[in-house]
């Protein structure tokens, strides 16, 4: 009788039957490894063979704290905040966070400098920013070294930008002759965050004919 063999299926997919959508944060905190894993790409970076498509399944806490630190930097409370608003319950949102913060993707002290440097761009003075960044309960040394980056990157004169803002906003050639155009400027400075000294300065310099 013709004797006859048998050959064992190979599995395919990932090591120990797991298909591609079932890990977790890929080692080394590789986005291009994220994004392999999350497409349902092969070990290799292949796509996935025509018919095989599986279907994929919802992210893991760790993998949806990633999805949002690579967009913009987030404070820990923020994105403990957003992992909570999606459903995730809090210890295993505090893990993940705790995660991304261990692997680098995710530093207060970067964010802090972050959201400072955007909000003075965007015409905010020194205490709006520092309350802002107050309430991501970030510790005092951290906001300090915010707007020591800015100083250092000449990003902190305020009364210049107290000044410049003024005269995208107003005509500030009428400030020596109405009084009240020049309250509105005073307020409106103090609103966006300038201390009083500041305010008045630029508003001063600019009724003078002065601006730097």
């Amino acid at each position: 009788m013709k004797k006859t063999t048998t050959t064992e299926p190979v599995a395919s997919g990932l090591p120990g039957g797991r298909e591609s959508h079932d890990t977790d944060l890929p080692a080394g905190g590789s986005v291009d490894a994220f994004d392999a894993v999350g497409s349902g790409a092969t070990a290799e970076g292949d796509p996935p063979a025509a018919g095989r498509r599986k279907k994929r399944r919802e992210l893991t806490p760790a993998q949806r704290a990633l999805s949002l630190l690579v967009r913009r930097e987030h404070s820990q409370p923020e994105l403990l905040r957003k992992l909570a608003a999606r459903g995730i319950e809090p210890e295993s949102a505090a893990d993940a966070v705790e995660r991304m913060r261990a692997a680098g993707w995710q530093d207060d002290g970067r964010f802090a400098a972050s959201l400072a440097r955007s909000r003075a761009t965007g015409g905010h003075g020194p205490l709006r920013i520092e309350a802002e960044l107050a309430t991501h309960r970030l510790d005092a040394g951290k906001i300090a070294a915010a707007f020591e980056s800015l100083a250092a990157d000449g990003e902190a004169d305020w009364p210049q930008r107290a000044r410049d803002l003024l005269e995208r906003r107003y005509d500030v050639a009428a400030f020596e002759d109405d009084p009240a155009l020049r309250r509105k400027a005073v307020d409106f400075l103090l609103r966006r965050g300038f201390d009083g000294e500041t305010a008045y300065g630029a508003v001063r310099a600019l009724r003078d004919g002065r601006n730097g």
